[in-house]
């Protein structure tokens, strides 16, 4: 057993881990809510393909990080009173909930690779559901519209997307439009700007960059705020872990 003064060293160590690992969890369970709340709106580009899991992995984190702060402010209350049971119920518990954030910051980068590691899987998606009378393709045409508007793009990677392959839209209105009237430039009551020279390509009346960009900048920044956060607060978790076993060992 360490000597009293070692004791009360350590105890503070402790503490101060604890409420900085508090303050992390705060930060976790905040920024989680706001991959969740996807002000960006672009759930559904994911949650058609099947491979949600950045959003389920946001939804863990929410669960982690107020777990976290909870379990780190019974975490100080324990220390302070030097008691093994008190220390051996916190430290089973921060044990638990380690484990569920591990599984959310995995489940959130590996997804976020699958999802925007190329073009091709938002792409083809577009292609097959832009337009589409159903479910999901209603869900789709109403976040690209969406997109394309607000970032003023056109298409995944360029407006040539919908000329150089096939797909739903092109089936219904290809005989009509190139693209959709979305790609086109508008003016400031929202009405297209000049739909002719948009239908005929002219450079100046419509959106000539893809969206995948954006969609792929979206997804980093959830992944990062749900994964690679979670990360570093596991990393310091683990070795605050380390450090309060070792105290709890020295108490009598």
């Amino acid at each position: 057993m360490a000597s009293r003064g070692g004791l009360t060293w350590l105890m503070i160590i402790v503490i101060l881990c604890n409420a900085f690992a508090a303050a992390a969890g705060l930060a976790l369970f905040a920024l989680a809510i706001w991959v969740a709340v996807d002000g960006y709106k672009l759930y559904p580009i994911s949650g058609v393909s099947g491979k949600d899991d950045i959003f389920a992995g946001a939804w863990i984190a929410i669960f982690t990080g107020f777990a976290y702060f909870c379990t780190c402010i019974f975490g100080i209350y324990a220390a302070r009173k030097q008691r093994r049971s008190l220390m051996l119920s916190y430290l089973i518990i921060m044990f638990i909930i380690f484990i569920f954030e591990c599984a959310s910051c995995i489940t959130a980068a590996t997804n976020r690779d699958y999802l925007v590691g190329n073009s091709n899987v938002v792409k083809k998606q577009m292609l097959q559901y832009y337009a589409e009378d159903s479910t999901k393709g209603r869900e789709i045409t109403k976040t690209w519209n969406k997109v394309m508007q607000d970032v003023e793009c056109c298409g995944t990677d360029s407006p040539l997307d919908w000329v150089e392959y096939n797909s739903t839209f092109r089936q219904l209105y290809g005989t009509t439009y190139p693209w959709p009237l979305n790609c086109c430039k508008r003016l400031s009551s929202f009405e297209v700007a000049d739909s002719q020279g948009c239908i005929i390509g002219q450079t100046s009346t419509m959106f000539t960059r893809g969206c995948f960009t954006h969609i792929e900048s979206v997804l980093s920044r959830y992944t990062w705020a749900v994964s690679w956060y979670g990360f570093s607060v596991q990393m310091f978790v683990f070795f605050m872990l380390l450090i309060a076993m070792v105290y709890f060992t020295q108490l009598g």
